[in-house]
């Protein structure tokens, strides 16, 4: 059942809603219906269809925030719909378009369009799919580093949410949150070529050491390159340990040399990493963590006009506000 591939109809006229599901079910498609809105987003959620076939014209909440609704969650965002619609005007195509719409279908469909349109979308979903699991293949990977380095997965989930929340501070765009919130994930995924030896090594690091330790961002990068997606994500990984004097490696980049990304991510690990218990010693405080973190930026590290605005909006949070930033955890993608 459902060989072809799945499809959710969301139609608040069930009569048009089962003239699709019997054109598309004898062609081995298995078919979902929706009559609104909100029964659509959790469909949507729980069964992830190849294609979504969408009427603009329903009652309460309408097919342009059903659309927008899915294009602003992670898990549906990808998923190709299909606007079905009476009103062929070029407003409402613009606005469906507007709202994230991959492509249009006009009542009264032809059978032929419809079977065509939806065959290609499949496809196309097939192949994103692919490109998704590799891409969570990755983060399944840099939790797995995560754990072995850390002694928890947490630090990923709070490190990408706090890049997050800095970036929206710096009124960043929407995929320079992308970017900042899967460096959370991946930006020490290189660590998994680095031998436990070194990793858990109680003492300081010998020379030798230390230059098979600095290799893991280079190795990150080779790992994260192939998948084009995330390749907004590269310069961060591999330049995170850069330092704003230029004593950082691995290429000794200095001030704004350094991609912008990775000095906002740079800020964030660090204070993350003074605001978390380790082996050797329980966490600061906010107060005590953002001394430190302008201690820090004041001998040359950090990127002094970021570490002053990161460092207004933490006080400006509040004590409980605070505690839900690092205790929240975000979503993959």
């Amino acid at each position: 059942m459902g060989e072809a591939g799945k499809v959710l109809v969301v139609d608040d006229q069930p009569r048009n809603s089962e003239a699709l599901a019997q054109a598309l079910q004898p062609l081995g498609y298995e078919v979902w219906q929706a009559l609104d809105g909100p029964t659509a987003l959790l469909l949507a959620r729980e069964h992830l269809p190849d294609v979504i076939l969408l009427d603009l014209r329903m009652p309460g909440m309408d097919g342009l925030e059903v659309c927008r609704k899915l294009k602003a969650d992670p898990e549906t965002q990808l998923l190709p719909v299909v606007v079905v619609t009476g009103m062929d005007s070029r407003e409402a195509r613009l606005a469906a378009l507007e709202a994230g719409a991959t492509d249009f279908l006009t009542k009264p469909f032809d059978l032929v369009e419809l079977e065509v349109r939806v065959r290609n979308l499949v496809s196309y979903r097939r192949l994103t799919q692919d490109l998704e699991d590799a891409e969570r293949m990755l983060f399944a990977v840099a939790r797995a580093v995560e754990a072995r380095d850390e002694g928890t997965g947490e630090h990923c989930d709070r490190l990408s949410h706090l890049a997050v929340w800095f970036g929206e501070q710096l009124g960043l765009g929407r995929e320079e949150l992308k970017s900042l919130r899967r460096a959370g994930y991946l930006h020490d995924i290189g660590k998994i070529g680095i031998p436990d030896a070194i990793l858990h090594k109680p003492g300081p690091l010998n020379p030798e050491e230390w230059v098979v330790m600095r290799s893991h961002v280079e190795i990150g990068v080779r790992i994260c390159a192939p998948l084009r997606n995330l390749r907004p994500v590269l310069p961060i990984i591999r330049h995170h340990h850069e330092r704003w004097d230029g004593s950082g490696y691995p290429d000794g980049l200095a001030g704004e040399a350094i991609p912008f990304l990775a000095r906002v991510f740079q800020v964030v690990d660090v204070y993350d990493a003074l605001t978390s218990d380790r082996p050797y010693r329980k966490a600061l405080s906010p107060e005590q963590a953002l001394a430190v973190l302008q201690d820090e930026t004041a001998r040359g590290n950090w990127d002094p006009h970021l570490v002053q605005v990161f460092t207004r909006g933490v006080k400006e949070l509040g004590a409980d506000a605070h505690m839900r930033l690092l205790g929240q955890k975000t979503k993959l993608g």
